[in-house]
């Protein structure tokens, strides 16, 4: 099968380009900008990339059209599909027809992580975990788990039986995926055997009215899950008590709670005691911050246990667990001042992420570095949120340019300790006056943020 992949450069449809590629199909796509490190991948892979959505493209004649997250009615390449009735279809979809359940042959065992927040970073861990165990499991995450340095792959070997190929596939299950053209949720595609379901909050105002709207996403996605089938789900979420309260077939373990499994008191390097119904069954060594990253590992124990990993086998991948590219991820340290990239881009995960930096380095000076450029905060409606996310902070710095919004008057509550710029370099000379020894930097952001990390740690050096 051909298939041209519209917006392949994304991370999630460049995964599906992967997958495509090394299950045998011929692949191509196009985007906006193609350009390193996404673009020299897929390359890499023998992927033709096209700048652009010029209509032209249609006279590849593929197969199908895969559209990705990034197309919207308006998109001439989209435009001319539709004109011409050509046939196109949804990265889920496609993903959940060619490779996870394809017709006549075996289905996959779906392990599915669904939230507002931490998906990348539970399917990493919960990827990880059944890859210390053999299984070899198979995933496509929108991020690159440092344990394995690629973001998608097809199931391989389990050390278990050498002439198999593992049933099992984690996939980070956003319903936000390629939802932008036809504004409908799609992760209802995957037809998951195990759903975590992490947590859930309003986000993605571009596309769901209200919380309400996506608590009904996610109930679709509940309704695909076989009685033989587990969810996982974070007890301490009145949403997610919502959904499963409007019909759910199929066992469900929670975490974050007594009745289920929970987490203990983390010691000052972050270890902690793994409960379930409140006996204790082992203790998480490792070094990661927060309570988020603790119920994370919580969701991943559980589901891992639903295909057969022991909770002792899965606390000791754990320790082995090395996080997400951009999630906490410290880039440099100039001069006593440390430089850390995190990929928040939502109150609630900026609340989290402060804190858990604040935990790790005490009473020394956390400058946030913050651009608010995801869909929702560009809309303005979580705006209010900020000021209250940034509490922990000694100093914020915020990015304003095309807003759309004032985020000086939005952060106003905090005027004494924040300052706005619409210029990055003059932002970046600001924050660089600021810092002393033994500052730490935390910038967040949903892009690349203009190169910024590098750009302060050049100019802290001199």
């Amino acid at each position: 099968m051909h298939i041209h992949i519209l917006g392949i450069c994304g991370t999630f449809m460049g995964g599906i380009a992967v997958l495509a590629k090394e299950a045998g199909h011929k692949v191509t796509g196009c985007d906006a900008n193609v350009y390193p490190p996404m673009s020299t991948q897929l390359e890499a892979q023998g992927i033709e990339l096209i700048e652009g959505f010029d209509p032209s493209q249609t006279s590849l004649n593929p197969d199908v059209y895969v559209i990705g997250n990034v197309v919207s009615r308006g998109n001439p390449l989209m435009e001319e599909i539709l004109n011409k009735g050509l046939p196109f279809i949804s990265g889920p979809q496609w993903l959940a027809e060619n490779i996870l359940h394809p017709q006549g042959e075996q289905s996959k065992w779906v392990l599915a992580v669904a939230g507002t927040h931490g998906k990348t970073t539970t399917s990493s861990m919960l990827a990880w975990v059944l890859e210390y165990a053999g299984l070899a499991p198979g995933f496509l995450i929108g991020g690159v788990p440092q344990n394995f340095s690629v973001s998608a792959r097809l199931p391989q070997t389990p050390k278990q039986d050498s002439k198999s190929k593992s049933p099992f596939f984690v996939i980070e299950a956003d319903e936000y995926d390629t939802a932008f053209f036809d504004k409908r949720s799609k992760f209802v595609h995957y037809g998951p055997r195990t759903a975590v379901l992490n947590n859930l909050e309003f986000d993605h105002a571009d596309i769901f009215a209200d919380l309400n709207a996506i608590e009904t996403q996610f109930h679709h996605l509940v309704r695909t899950v076989p009685q033989q089938g587990l969810v996982v789900s974070n007890g301490r979420e009145e949403s997610l008590d919502r959904v499963i309260k409007r019909g759910c077939w199929t066992p469900v373990e929670k975490f974050g709670v007594a009745e289920g499994w929970q987490a203990g008191e983390a010691d000052t390097n972050g270890s902690f005691d793994v409960l379930f119904n409140g006996q204790k069954l082992g203790r998480v060594e490792w070094q990661l911050l927060g309570e988020h990253n603790r119920m994370n590992a919580l969701a991943a124990l559980a589901a891992a246990r639903h295909v057969g990993v022991s909770v002792e086998v899965g606390i000791a991948a754990l320790g082995q667990f090395q996080n997400v590219k951009r999630r906490m991820e410290l880039r440099g340290v100039e001069n006593g001042v440390s430089v850390y990239d995190d990929f928040a881009h939502h109150p609630t995960a900026i609340t989290t992420t402060v804190a858990g930096l604040r935990a790790k380095v005490g009473k020394s000076r956390i400058l946030v570095v913050l651009e608010p450029r995801s869909n929702t905060m560009k809309l303005g409606v979580m705006k209010q949120a900020l000021p209250a996310s940034l509490v922990d902070a000694d100093l914020v710095f915020c990015y304003g340019a095309n807003l759309g919004w004032d985020a000086k008057e939005a952060l106003a509550p905090i005027a004494q300790k924040s300052a706005v710029f619409d210029d990055l370099d003059k932002l970046v000379a600001a924050i660089v006056k600021e810092a002393k020894n033994g500052d730490q930097i935390l910038v967040m952001s949903n892009g690349g943020f203009g190169g910024i990390h590098q750009k302060l740690l050049t100019s802290l050096a001199q």
